[in-house]
């Protein structure tokens, strides 16, 4: 008779286990609200029947499903083959950019307005609101792209899951 299921849980044993959901988040397995669900309930458990149901839906770590082997290589190493350069980017910063995007255009639009009525070219005022503001995300974004680039470096040499 087995009594795993019935022993006590280390800490360690629930880092394992967050960590093996940080990989499967990684992986696309599990959506962000059921990462925090899962990470939640593996902080609680105190016996390893309630970490166990956490993995069940899971591959075994270090494992490769066939369509996961069957995959081609990206064509670069941060990004898959017909991902936008913001693909990588949080939520966030997305509507960030869109929010920029935007104001740019509207401001552009203002001013070949004005120009065009006036018949002479006017002072290009609209790069006054592109141009910090657009430096300030290239600067938010590089850093947020660097640091997930770091996470997913760290997340491959995570140690795995023992039982």
């Amino acid at each position: 008779m087995d009594d795993r299921p019935t022993m006590r849980a280390s800490d360690q044993d629930r880092q394992e286990v967050v960590d093996r959901l940080r990989g499967a988040l990684a992986d696309g397995r599990l959506k962000m609200d059921e990462f925090e669900d899962r990470v939640g309930l593996a902080y609680q458990a105190v016996i390893y029947g309630d970490l166990a149901p956490l993995l069940s839906d899971l591959p075994a770590a270090g494992s490769k499903t066939a369509p996961e082997a069957a995959r081609p290589a990206p064509a670069a190493p941060d990004r898959a083959p017909g991902r936008g350069v913001l693909a990588d980017l949080p939520m966030t910063l997305k509507v960030l950019w869109t929010i920029w995007l935007t104001a740019v255009s509207i401001n552009i639009v203002v001013w070949a307005l004005a120009s065009g009525t006036t018949a002479h070219l006017a002072y290009p005022w609209p790069l006054w609101v592109a141009g910090p503001y657009g430096a300030a995300l290239i600067a938010v974004s590089a850093g947020a792209m660097l640091i997930r680039h770091g996470r997913r470096s760290a997340g491959q040499r995570l140690p795995q899951v023992k039982g």
